[in-house]
């Protein structure tokens, strides 16, 4: 088997329309479509991100809640890269989005910070 990429990462939102505003408008990923599927009573989102890979984002009526801390069991969080951290954070913080402070890695060297999606997911920004 060879992996050639990440195609997506599926995210289901507890609040579908703030959640869609905060990927499309807050974090600037295009919308590539949205669908609503009635059979599911469900909205499908799919967001590009610029490497040609997406974010999907859902909406499911009463969604069970998941532990989301970073250091929880499963999947860790989702890492954006980003050319200037400090301009992504100033961006992030312009509208009303709370960043931990920026750490560096101590075995790249690079920088990054944390912060939340709508729902407390948490994302990484990653400065490369």
């Amino acid at each position: 088997m060879k992996i050639e990429g990440l195609h997506h990462v599926a995210i289901i939102a507890s609040d579908y329309a703030r959640s869609k505003r905060f990927y499309a408008e807050v974090l600037g990923l295009p919308i590539v479509a949205e669908a609503y599927r009635e059979v599911r009573d469900s909205w499908k989102l799919d967001l590009a991100l610029p490497d040609g890979s997406q974010v999907e984002l859902f909406s499911f009526p009463s969604p069970p809640p998941r532990v989301s801390r970073p250091e929880a069991c499963g999947l860790r969080h989702l890492a954006l890269r980003v050319a200037d951290i400090d301009a992504a954070i100033a961006h992030l913080q312009a509208h009303g989005v709370a960043c931990e402070p920026v750490r560096v890695d101590e075995y790249t060297g690079k920088r990054f910070a944390f912060f939340a999606d709508p729902d407390g997911l948490p994302l990484e920004l990653y400065e490369v």
